[in-house]
């Protein structure tokens, strides 16, 4: 019988992508075995998860994808809160994968192994309980992990500091980071989230081991205090880190996008692309003003727009905007042939890797950092939601890879701020020192990904040992 391996991702966009891309690696180390991603089905919108799943099954067969009976949401927690919801709809689900998994192992044999997202902690002992070795995959960067391993140690510190927005919290071989910087969960510590969270640091020093979507040259203090155990001083040291990153989706399916032609045919390093992740949206009033801020730059742009939220909601992600409503005022003719204004998406792993880009004014989610620095791409941070302000401290403080732009106390940026960082960026001494850092990085990517390189070396070995087991 074909040696399975499960894995078990958050059915988000940020998080499904690099779990199946996670796959796609084991893969080439061993194509014998079987891959099996277990999908949920949500009660919010996850952006273009579907056409995802069917391009996947199309281009890699070897990768399956195997639906779990689907729940009624629960009727407790408002639809809107998808932070919320995204931690316990795991738990609700833990039945239908306990049968799921059952029927696997008496159709199959035992998984050699699963892999869990964070967010799916409550799964944790589903798949234990079947004596199913079982790795937790962090998709963000190492400091993030430590943060999330220190919980334990600094619960009580996040009790007194949290009421305090001009305090910060320090966590082993991370930045300090401003209270209100923290992760999302972190700043609610009766709530589903955090307190899954805080499940999660203790389940993972019971693992079979961690997985994380970095490498060592990115955030080597991160590393270095996580393997000294100084993050769980009063717990084990999880048992095994893999840092086997970046993983980065491949392009090469995404050439046939009209922003790419167009690129063709700019100058080198002359382009700055905006793009928000899959789930980013911004109020009509702060695209006025981004509008603004971009045509006075100077510089070209490819933005990608969404039509607004309609009263704080995300069900305008799929909607089709009309640029002419919400880019007035002959903003479009007055730019043509410097700027380029795509809808809803673009192929951005592609964009990033053309020569014409020279700078990214992003929403700070670990795949998108992940993907600028591959390819050796500066950036402008501009977090948005969940852990990205987190992120942004990362990327500018310690990784010294993009510039931060002041927002107000509403977390609005106006026009002259995004004006002012597109020029630092592209043409500044400081900008300089920021494209310089991040060519840096982007060869140590490189060499960590090539033959020979610690995060090859780490996920070959550990498919040996399913091999083996």
């Amino acid at each position: 019988m074909e040696d399975t391996i499960i894995l078990y991702p958050s059915p988000v966009m940020g998080h499904l992508v690099p779990m199946v891309e996670l796959g796609k690696l084991i893969l080439t180390y061993n194509p014998s075995f079987s891959i099996i991603i277990l999908i949920t089905t949500t009660p919010f919108d996850t952006g273009s998860i579907s056409s995802y799943i069917k391009h996947v099954t199309v281009a890699t067969p070897s990768v399956h994808f195997h639906h779990l009976s689907t729940i009624s949401p629960p009727s407790t927690t408002s639809s809107d809160n998808i932070a919320t919801l995204a931690f316990e709809l795991p738990q609700l689900y833990n039945s239908n994968l306990h049968h799921a998994l059952q029927t696997m192992i008496s159709q199959k044999s035992r998984p050699k192994a699963s892999i869990i997202d964070l967010i799916c902690n409550s799964s944790f002992e589903v798949f234990t309980s079947l004596d199913i070795p079982t790795y937790y995959f962090c998709t963000s960067s190492a400091s993030s992990l430590s943060a999330l391993l220190s919980l334990p140690k600094t619960h009580q510190i996040l009790l007194e500091k949290n009421k305090d927005p001009n305090t910060s919290i320090e966590f082993p071989g991370v930045p300090p980071i401003p209270t209100p910087d923290l992760p999302g969960p972190f700043l609610d510590t009766e709530g589903i989230a955090y307190k899954s969270l805080f499940g999660t640091a203790i389940n993972m020093v019971k693992s079979a081991g961690i997985l994380t979507n970095t490498c060592h040259a990115f955030e080597a203090r991160a590393v270095k205090a996580i393997s000294n155990g100084l993050c769980t001083p009063n717990l084990p040291t999880p048992p095994v880190n893999y840092y086997i990153g970046p993983i980065v989706a491949n392009s090469s399916e995404d050439h046939e996008h009209e922003c790419l032609r167009w690129l063709d045919s700019q100058p080198s390093r002359s382009v700055v692309f905006l793009c928000f992740g899959s789930m980013g949206l911004f109020k009509a009033e702060q695209l006025t003003e981004m509008e603004i801020g971009l045509e006075k730059s100077g510089h070209g742009f490819l933005w990608v727009v969404r039509s607004p939220p309609a009263d704080g909601e995300t069900k305008s992600i799929l909607a089709e905007p009309d640029l002419d409503v919400l880019l007035p005022n002959g903003f479009l003719d007055r730019t043509r042939g410097r700027g380029l204004v795509v809808k809803k998406w673009a192929p951005q792993v592609a964009v990033l890797s053309y020569d014409s880009v020279g700078g990214f004014v992003t929403h700070c989610g670990w795949n998108s950092i992940l993907e600028a620095v591959s390819a050796g791409v500066p950036m402008v941070a501009w977090p948005l939601y969940a852990e990205q302000r987190f992120n942004r401290v990362l990327l500018v403080e310690e990784m010294k890879v993009a510039l931060a732009l002041e927002e107000s106390e509403s977390w609005f940026v106006s026009a002259d701020e995004l004006e002012k960082r597109v020029r630092e960026l592209m043409d500044s001494v400081s900008g300089e020192g920021v494209r310089e850092r991040v060519r840096a990085m982007r060869d140590c990517a490189k060499a960590a990904r090539g033959d020979g390189g610690l995060s090859r070396v780490v996920l070959a070995e550990l498919v040996e040992s399913w091999k083996d087991g």
